[in-house]
């Protein structure tokens, strides 16, 4: 078993609590960013429990005129789709917030998946003016985790899970039968703070698995939040945390 970073636990009593207490650390993290900087980076993902956290972040003391909000990753559907996380994030953070549209860097799910994630690596690139050997820092990138262990689109036996020097990818996801565009573990884990929210019974295993399981990431992608890196900031709830030990 390899040793755990410094991951940290946030247990809520309730789903709603580990949503507030993620969108108040968020907002913090948003804030001390641009205490520093003129602009603040954001990569989110999409999901269920995310919306509810959005609401609350969309109304956090941060100035999101400066803040440039990006994806951890995006289904291969147009930015109508019930499914698309843009959608989600459009509807719960992005016109509550009143983010600029200029600082909305959404991945192009109605083309081609190979082709929008080319595009989506050249936005990247432009906007942190990285060379071509360089991986970006952002600021801050939330994530989930699946029932199979799975974190951003980062699937069991994928091996984009152990590619550490590209930016984002096209993957083929075989539980859901679609295309999807996903930052690579190397983005992940190069940004200054990761944060991960999870609440439900059925995410109870897959993070036991990710906190204290033998280390396999290639099986339990979301491994690479707890062993490899800073580390991450984990905001559960009981039901989430109830195999932890």
């Amino acid at each position: 078993m390899a040793p755990e970073v410094n991951s940290r636990n946030n247990i809520s009593a309730t789903a709603a609590g580990a949503c507030a207490a993620c969108a108040v650390h968020l907002g913090g993290l948003l804030k001390r960013a641009l205490d520093i900087e003129p602009l603040a980076s954001l990569a989110v993902s999409g999901g269920n429990s995310p919306a509810a956290m959005f609401d609350l972040l969309a109304v956090q003391d941060v100035d999101w005129n400066r803040v440039h909000l990006f994806w951890v990753d995006e289904r291969a559907v147009p930015p109508g789709d019930a499914r698309s996380n843009f959608g989600m994030a459009r509807a719960h953070l992005i016109e509550p917030a009143a983010i600029p549209e200029m600082n909305v860097h959404r991945i192009t799910g109605e083309i081609s998946p190979h082709e929008a994630a080319r595009r989506y690596e050249y936005d990247i690139r432009a906007y942190f003016r990285s060379g071509l050997n360089t991986l970006p820092r952002f600021d801050v990138i939330q994530l989930g985790i699946g029932d199979d262990g799975h974190t951003a689109s980062l699937f069991p036996g994928d091996p984009l899970v152990e590619n550490r020097e590209s930016i984002a990818a096209a993957v083929y996801s075989e539980p859901t039968a679609e295309w999807r565009v996903t930052l690579l573990p190397g983005v992940l884990l190069a940004a200054r703070d990761v944060v991960v929210l999870a609440t439900g019974d059925s995410k109870a295993q897959a993070i036991h698995q990710a906190r204290e399981g033998d280390y396999n990431p290639v099986l339990c992608p979301a491994q690479i939040l707890t062993r490899e890196g800073r580390g991450a900031a984990w905001f559960l709830d009981a039901a989430a945390a109830a195999k932890l030990q």
